[in-house]
């Protein structure tokens, strides 16, 4: 019995594998599965080289619980270990047998999962001691032992095993005892070893799928046979939109089959989708990094020798290979949507509802795709109809171009609830988009970026003859004393809405248009939609909503109630805005050039007419608020405005029908 210390450049390797290299302990189970899959494949090949003669027979790797024992052992018939292997690739901590058995066989070798190195300890995390029995494939070999007690002693010798292979055997210790339910055990297998390219049997049953379908030619496989194998991945989910296979050797090796799901309520980055394989061995589902931030939203399998399956998995995210497997990845993808979009574009449309979040996220993200995508990403307008960022800029650049030489894209982003904006601008030969997804605020804000000489306009944020401006406003026809009358006037009429604040103006529309249009301000509302989606621009997302009120001065309603006010209390207002001018100058003429403070007396004055200012204004906004108070038709065209854009609900809603009722009386 040969005894010895383990090869290490710590005194104690053992607790720095617990603590530092595996950051779940059930990765164990993969470590040594894995190996004993890397051990049969070996055999494999060496089998095909015709540098093993013997029969390969059965080549399962077994995975057997024993309870009373304590004991788990994971069991394989491959090339197995003579004593002088288990001295070199067991006690030399950190050597990795399939390096250098890849380096022998790089050409032809199957699929070696290798590249752990560590893999082997990670028994250790879970036991209090591990035991090797192995019988080597080579003639005239001897079975051999190994054990270890976490330690860094082990004991070595000869046994009596006489079947080829290698059987590891865990001494499962007390904080683990979970690893000795075989419900637990086949869960595990089930996550990591369910796509393993050699049979893994677990209790009576084998477990894996041998040959998944990521593995196979794409010539080989049904549209049935892609979505099955979905189904297999996501139980209960709905079909995918379609997929993509990837398939390429060079300049590095990739394979795996990424699915467009159908995705439900609310946008969500849902980092488990993907599922990362190293030779069908499974790695993580913590993909960032390894697939661009957009893909998050996808779902499928990604399999790559060339991804380092290492046994510290937070440096894939900086790895040379992988950065170079992400840009295949987008190039992939928005190669093949391009390929959809131009096969059958009208099946291609009738997903675009379903893909659009892909296609906007990834372009907001990563500014390549944003380049490819420019050919294929559509706009939907509120007639349903479809067109490409070339083809709508042809449909509108004649009819939608302002003076100013800007191509306007109107878009809505509620066809009911902004009807009439939409009516009031198809009716003038304008077309208007519908961008009702949850990242078109986003998506419009790049498009400006992107499209020369083009601007997107909410159709509700001004009046129809604002929103594309072809020729200089018209001036509104009313006099200072007027205008202040009729901005109370309509301001003290304005129902109270929560969190909603209206500034009165004055617009000369046109006798056929709407008395009063309530339009929102492009810039404040875009603000507050983009804080809604990002938490750092919360101040946005406090600020009250911010309309504007427009007063159409050229409507006839108008006209009645100007001339109403007229009548009743401009001649009275007019001596109290003079008085207020007048004492605005004297206060002007009191604070003098600003450069001294004015003595004590002065100041008293300044004080005095500033209140009689005050007491003059509120004099002056009584009066007009009293008339206003029995302008009923004021209040109607307010509301009817408001009712319009669905700002008017509960008792301000009642209030309205009430009052329309007796109006027709």
């Amino acid at each position: 019995m040969q005894k010895g210390t383990i090869g290490v450049t710590t005194d104690n390797i053992f607790p720095v594998i617990k603590k530092f290299l595996y950051s779940d302990h059930e990765i164990f189970l993969r470590e040594l599965v894995s190996n004993a899959v890397d051990a049969t494949q070996k055999l494999r090949t060496l089998s095909s080289f015709g540098e093993y003669k013997g029969e390969l027979g059965d080549l399962d790797v077994t995975v057997t619980v024993d309870k009373e024992k304590g004991t788990l052992t994971v069991t394989d018939r491959g090339i197995g270990m003579t004593a002088e292997d288990i001295d070199k690739y067991i006690n030399q901590i950190a050597f990795s047998g399939a390096e250098e058995f890849l380096a022998k066989y790089k050409d032809s070798a199957n699929a070696i999962i290798g590249h752990f190195g560590l893999g082997f300890y990670s028994a250790f995390m879970v036991s209090s001691k591990v035991e090797i029995r192995s019988l080597s494939y080579k003639e005239g070999a001897k079975g051999v032992m190994w054990s270890c007690d976490g330690s860094p002693e082990f004991e070595m010798g000869d046994c009596d095993k006489t079947d080829r292979g290698t059987e590891i055997t865990l001494y499962i210790d007390d904080d683990n005892k979970e690893f000795l339910e075989q419900a637990r055990i086949d869960t595990l297998l089930k996550k990591y070893c369910r796509f393993l390219p050699v049979p893994v049997r677990s209790g009576d049953k084998v477990i894996n799928d041998t040959a998944p379908q990521w593995t196979k030619k794409p010539s080989e496989l049904t549209d049935d046979d892609y979505r099955n194998f979905y189904h297999e991945l996501y139980p209960g989910q709905d079909d995918p939109l379609f997929w993509i296979h990837l398939n390429v050797d060079y300049p590095f090796t990739l394979t795996g089959i990424l699915y467009f799901p159908k995705i439900h309520n609310n946008f969500e980055v849902n980092r488990n989708r993907i599922q990362l394989y190293c030779n069908q061995v499974f790695v993580t589902d913590s993909v960032e990094g390894v697939v661009p931030e957009f893909m998050m939203l996808m779902q499928g399998v990604i399999d790559s020798p060339d991804i380092p399956l290492n046994v510290s998995r937070s440096y894939l995210q900086s790895d040379t290979a992988v950065k170079k497997i992400s840009g295949y990845i987008t190039k992939k993808v928005a190669q093949r949507l391009e390929d959809l979009f131009k096969a059958d574009r009208k099946d291609f449309e009738s997903k675009w509802d379903d893909i659009k979040i892909f296609i906007q996220y990834g372009m907001l993200t990563d500014p390549k795709f944003a380049e490819q995508a420019m050919k294929f990403v559509l706009l939907k307008d509120t007639e349903d109809r479809y067109f490409t960022l070339d083809e709508y800029r042809k449909l509108v650049e004649a009819q939608q171009t302002d003076k100013n030489g800007d191509i306007i894209y109107l878009y809505a982003t509620d066809p009911t609830a902004q009807y009439t904006y939409i009516k009031g601008a198809t009716d003038r030969g304008y077309d208007v988009l519908l961008m009702d997804g949850q990242l078109d605020s986003h998506f419009i804000g790049l498009m400006e970026q992107k499209l020369e000489k083009t601007r997107f306009v909410r159709v509700d944020s001004d009046v129809i003859d604002n929103l594309i401006l072809k020729e200089d406003k018209r001036n509104v026809t009313l006099s200072d004393t007027q205008r202040s009358v009729l901005t109370t006037v309509f301001s003290s009429q304005i129902p109270t809405v929560e969190k909603t604040n209206f500034l009165v103006s004055f617009e000369a529309l046109g006798e056929t248009s709407m008395p009063v249009v309530i339009t929102q301000n492009e810039f404040m509302r875009r603000m507050k939609d983009m804080a809604a989606l990002q938490p750092g621009m919360n101040f946005y997302g406090e600020l009250p909503d911010s309309f504007n009120l427009v007063v159409n001065t050229d409507s006839p309603l108008v006209a009645r109630v100007t001339e109403a006010a007229d009548k009743s209390v401009a001649g009275k207002v007019q001596p109290l805005m003079d008085k207020v001018n007048a004492d605005n100058a004297q206060i002007t003429t009191l604070r003098g050039d600003g450069k001294t403070a004015p003595d004590t007396e002065t100041q008293q004055k300044i004080s005095d007419l500033e209140k009689a200012v005050a007491d003059t204004r509120a004099e002056q906004e009584k009066l007009v608020k009293d008339f206003a108070q029995g302008q009923p038709l004021v209040k109607q065209m307010i509301d009817l405005a408001l009712l319009g854009n669905g700002l008017l609900r509960g008792k301000n809603l009642n209030d309205f029908i009430t009052r329309s009722i007796s109006l027709l009386k």
